[in-house]
């Protein structure tokens, strides 16, 4: 098993950047179920035992091909509101998902990490990191007034993030403007400071 961070500092196979396009390639357009290692090492022009020498299992090599791409990565706004910064995150996450390979390599990312460890570890880490990393966005909405001191942000982060793969999972679609800013109207109507 390989140390997904040794691959990110530039350990890895000489040809590691065409195996991981290669791989998230495939996934956007076969979906995780219908990728296979081998074919991914023959759309990369290498050996299959390349590619097992340095990633046990399918689940780790599609972890590191998504961590490598960093294709779910989004900035932290700071709009000067909670509901702004909150909007700003939403509509990055739609102008993601309303591209068509990024909508498939999240459908098949979050299909693979209901049935495998590597890809679960990999999902979560980056809803929870991703709300950690916007953590200043919680400290800004407490100082203001907009949150109570100690807010638990997880609840949060659970509700935004279901409600979004719902609609893109189940109803099939990307969620629309008018969908999220319903979404966060009603979370955050949940989430204030009564008096």
């Amino acid at each position: 098993m390989t140390d997904p961070e040794a691959l990110h500092k530039g350990a890895g196979p000489r040809r590691k950047a065409e195996i991981l396009g290669a791989t998230l390639d495939l996934l956007a357009e076969r979906g995780y179920d219908d990728l296979t290692i081998e074919q991914a090492a023959e759309h990369a022009g290498v050996n299959k035992t390349t590619i097992y020498r340095w990633w046990g299992s399918k689940p780790e090599l599609l972890r590191d091909a998504l961590l490598d791409s960093g294709v779910l990565s989004v900035t932290v706004p700071d709009t000067g509101s909670l509901y702004g910064d909150l909007a700003a995150l939403t509509d990055a996450v739609r102008s993601l998902l309303r591209e068509e390979r990024t909508r498939a390599l999240v459908e098949a990312a979050l299909v693979g990490a209901v049935r495998h460890h590597a890809l679960r570890e990999l999902v979560v880490s980056l809803l929870d990191d991703g709300f950690l990393r916007r953590q200043p966005i919680l400290e800004r909405a407490t100082a203001r007034g907009e949150l109570p001191a100690g807010f638990d942000p997880g609840p949060l982060a659970d509700a935004l993030a279901g409600a979004l793969w719902v609609q893109l999972l189940l109803r099939r679609r990307p969620p629309g403007e008018e969908f999220g800013r319903a979404l966060l109207t009603l979370l955050l109507d949940g989430c204030r400071v009564h008096g």
